[in-house]
């Protein structure tokens, strides 16, 4: 097995916000929504299945202590968490949160309008209130 190399798609899309035991935890530079990504530390894996079952044990956990944090931090209405991947076939895990009368509220993000950078100081904000939120 090769070693871990994260698709360069989630590396131009997104930042990386910390490593959970399993996840490079990410952050996406789109702020239309706060966007968080999962991805597991696993060279050529594409689906769930393929992990070991305590990885998979792993993932649930991380998942739904990212998932936790971030509705605890944004207040969100709604947390969307899915694992599509037709595009970029590393498996990654999307926890995104979303707001009545967001863009798009309620149809689905991907594909919706262009995406929006943040400002350097609301991210850089984001990001520690939520590493906060998680190492606590």
């Amino acid at each position: 097995m090769d070693a871990f190399e994260l698709d360069h798609r989630l590396a131009n899309d997104s930042i990386s916000i910390m490593r959970t035991g399993l996840c490079d935890l990410r952050l996406s530079k789109d702020c239309r929504w706060p966007w968080l990504i999962l991805v597991p530390r696993r060279a050529d894996i594409t689906e769930i299945f393929e992990l070991t079952p305590l990885d998979q044990v792993m993932l649930t956990f991380e998942t739904e202590m990212v998932a936790s944090a971030l509705k605890k931090v944004t207040g969100a209405a709604k947390i969307n968490v899915a694992a599509i991947g037709n595009i970029v076939r590393q498996l990654h895990v999307h926890v995104i949160a979303r707001f009545e009368g967001d863009a798009n509220w309620p149809g689905p993000v991907w594909g919706f309008g262009k995406p929006e950078a943040y400002d350097d100081a609301k991210r850089d904000q984001l990001i520690e209130t939520l590493r906060e939120a998680l190492t606590s």
